[in-house]
């Protein structure tokens, strides 16, 4: 990709991080426009497609978030694809742990009930459904239509007619409340495909 309209060329990496610094959204959404491909396309090469645009999205919101204490000399590249291949290998450990207390946990009940998972999945969805309820409106609209609806973000901003940042963000925090929520469930929901 060349130059967007609004002036930034991914090659000036040092005029862009000052832009960040300053909070410029038109910088973000530059950097956003031009790096979520290729690093979702890495990115699937550790981990699931769904789990590996999450991960882009979490780091283009780390990105955001974190943009006042970036470095001028700092490589934006370098950095945005050294996070996300961390966070693909910590996401393939987690898996593997994931496994293994699912296992415990299924042990634990197969001595209890004759259809263990039958019974975990009706109480885990009621609390995950309580949980969902729970988020404010805005960021539940967006997480729904994007989980339930299968919408894509862009579909889901012209929807609600707010830009496609908007949507990552409502939809980011959304998945960072039930995250805390859910913490004590994340294993069995994951074994469940209720992705968070």
């Amino acid at each position: 990709m060349g130059q967007f309209s609004q002036g930034f060329d991914i090659e000036d990496n040092n005029g862009i991080i000052i832009a960040l610094n300053q909070g410029n959204e038109d910088a973000f959404d530059y950097v956003y426009r031009y790096y979520f491909r290729s690093l979702y396309t890495f990115c699937t090469q550790y981990v699931l497609p769904a789990e590996a645009e999450e991960i882009v999205q979490d780091t283009m919101m780390w990105l955001w978030e974190n943009r006042t204490a970036l470095l001028i000399n700092l490589k934006l590249k370098s950095l945005l694809f050294t996070i996300v291949k961390n966070r693909a290998l910590n996401k393939i450990s987690h898996h593997k742990v994931k496994s293994k207390v699912h296992q415990q946990i299924i042990d634990k009940f197969d001595n209890e009930f004759s259809s263990p998972d039958l019974y975990l999945y009706s109480e885990l969805f009621v609390i995950y459904t309580n949980a969902v309820n729970k988020l404010p409106e805005e960021f539940r609209k967006a997480f729904e239509m994007n989980r339930n609806q299968d919408l894509s973000h862009k579909e889901i901003a012209e929807m609600l007619n707010v830009s496609v940042q908007t949507v990552n963000y409502r939809i980011c925090k959304a998945l960072k409340i039930l995250r805390v929520e859910l913490q004590e469930y994340i294993a069995l929901l994951a074994f469940f495909l209720i992705k968070l």
